[in-house]
């Protein structure tokens, strides 16, 4: 159809996500080295444009909110000046070896908060 299949925009999601942590909080893999992962609890993707097959596509996440065990990411996938995909995905703080809720330490929870933009 020469469209992007739409479950390909929750992958971009994922991508932003890694790397925005890598970028302006710290690599993934340090929380896992504390035992720590980040479980998808829901995701929402709102489509408004389809992109197309070769498109350039910026995909622009930030940090939407901070709670004890949990977190948000916001998303827009833009083309150009055109806004494509817009979405949020949710995240719960786990134990890795359990597999149950956890919350985050306490500082690490503080310099997650001064992430937040304001507003």
């Amino acid at each position: 159809m020469g469209v992007v299949h739409h479950a390909n925009y929750v992958r971009y999601f994922e991508l932003a996500r890694v790397q925005w942590l890598a970028e302006h909080d710290r690599p993934y893999r340090e929380y896992v080295e504390q035992g720590i992962h980040f479980a998808v609890t829901r995701v929402e993707v709102d489509y408004q444009k389809p992109a197309r097959f070769d498109d350039e596509l910026r995909v622009t996440a930030w940090l939407a909110w901070v709670r004890h065990a949990s977190l948000a990411i916001a998303y827009e996938i833009t083309r150009g000046d055109e806004t494509l995909v817009v979405g949020v995905t949710e995240h719960a703080a786990v134990d890795a070896q359990s597999g149950r809720p956890r919350r985050m330490p306490k500082e690490r929870r503080a310099e997650m908060l001064a992430l937040v933009p304001p507003g």
